[in-house]
């Protein structure tokens, strides 16, 4: 079998096995994305190993992976597609709290768990560093599904992944230029002064340029020109963020989403990428986070360890970014709302720990014990999103929220407000 036919047969499997776990899901009243994760790890080395049969290349499971890169980027450009500029600007105070407690309680905690089980003084920040991540792809999805992502809820989730994206990626590059003896005053204000002017550039270009080249490929009498343009574009902005800015190449993807939302084309932009992004990559994307897991190599002798990481990743990520939103004026269920949201660390927690198994700052045991915390925080979110936005919780939450008024009513101007905001 050529190495083509290889690769058609695993994206067969792939894709089909993804929209039957989707559907069945669905059926059992969660989101398409939970069946999507577990039967990839069904398909993946914990079960089957669908990678690794006797007729499969093995560099094809690096061209699934980049398939499945893609899939994330088209996801989080959908996801910026989806809002407006101004709509995020409303929630701003909400993402900063949410984000900024999002990471320094789990940080703060993974350090101290570290240093709990006798980890050393780098090892241990890595660990909180770690368990600081978002990957707000997964909540997402789940928040369209819900049709619950344009929500005040959803908007404050969205802004606060970018928060902890940018300050989690400044912290490892600070604790990885001091690591490695580079760590001067100049190159930590280097890497503060890149990421603001990708920002200002990303945001600047997407205001006043995009929107003139977006008029002018719709016109063209060319065979899907828009979509084309349009995915250049979101490729170009990952890039950037990536190479020039030091961030996360799907940060550049949702800011280019985000640009695009303000043009008159938006409409035949999401419907072309919707079309390619669910019928082909991100599925591969989800499924993909199931087959790069082992669970037959996880030791039993670290069982404690892995649980305890499991629940300072949970709690800490929950109780902060949900603190953090109280803070910038969500109500209580709201806060509850968004902090399962940031629950996830997905695969930008598998990324931040291959990091630091490279670097040699975790044993094999504990990275082990990371992979299975990223498995379960991303299992979890999606069915805790489903039971927190029901219409049965949300009235049981409301009345809870109204039981608190008469407390409040000393401060009656932030009570007017509230409607205002939502």
């Amino acid at each position: 079998m050529t190495l083509f036919l290889q690769l058609a047969f695993l994206l067969s499997i792939i894709l089909l096995s993804a929209k039957m776990a989707g559907y069945l899901s669905i059926r059992m009243g969660q989101p398409s994305v939970l069946g999507e994760l577990l039967v990839g790890i069904i398909l993946g080395p914990s079960i089957i190993n669908v990678l690794n049969l006797p007729f499969i290349e093995h560099e094809l499971a690096e061209t699934v992976a980049k398939l499945g890169e893609l899939g994330v980027l088209l996801l989080m450009f959908l996801a910026g597609l989806e809002l407006h500029l101004g709509e995020m600007r409303k929630n701003l105070r909400v993402a900063a709290f949410a984000g900024l407690m999002g990471v320094f309680w789990p940080v703060l905690l993974g350090w101290g768990a570290g240093l709990l089980f006798g980890l050393n003084q780098p090892a241990s920040i890595f660990l909180g560093l770690t368990l600081g991540a978002t990957s707000v792809s997964i909540s997402a999805q789940t928040l369209i599904e819900l049709k619950a992502l344009r929500t005040r809820v959803g908007l404050s989730l969205l802004g606060a992944a970018v928060f902890d994206d940018i300050l989690i990626i400044l912290l490892l590059s600070v604790f990885l230029a001091l690591q490695g003896g580079g760590g001067s005053a100049s190159d930590v204000l280097l890497i503060v002064v890149r990421m603001i002017l990708f920002l200002v550039t990303s945001v600047a270009f997407g205001l006043w340029i995009l929107p003139w080249v977006i008029r002018r490929f719709a016109k063209l009498p060319i065979s899907q020109g828009l979509l084309t343009v349009s995915l250049v574009i979101m490729l170009t902005y990952g890039i950037a963020a990536e190479y020039f800015g030091g961030m996360a190449a799907i940060t550049g993807a949702f800011l280019a989403g985000l640009m695009l939302a303000r043009t008159h084309e938006k409409e035949r932009i999401e419907t072309g990428m919707h079309a390619l992004a669910y019928g082909l990559f991100v599925p591969i994307f989800f499924v993909n986070i199931g087959l790069s897991i082992d669970l037959r190599e996880f030791q039993l002798q670290g069982l404690f360890f892995t649980v305890v990481i499991i629940l300072v990743a949970v709690i800490g990520k929950w109780v902060g970014s949900g603190w953090g939103a109280r803070l910038g004026g969500l109500s209580r269920h709201e806060s509850i709302q968004l902090g399962a949201g940031m629950i996830s660390r997905g695969e930008v927690g598998l990324i931040v720990a291959s990091v630091g198994m490279k670097d040699n700052l975790v044993t094999a045991e504990e990275f082990s014990a990371i992979v299975v915390m990223v498995l379960v925080t991303t299992l979890i979110t999606p069915p805790i999103l489903r039971a927190l936005f029901s219409p049965k919780e949300d009235t049981i939450m409301k009345k809870a929220d109204n039981v608190e008024q008469p407390v409040e009513l000393s401060t009656p101007n932030e009570d007017a407000k509230e409607p205002e905001a939502s």
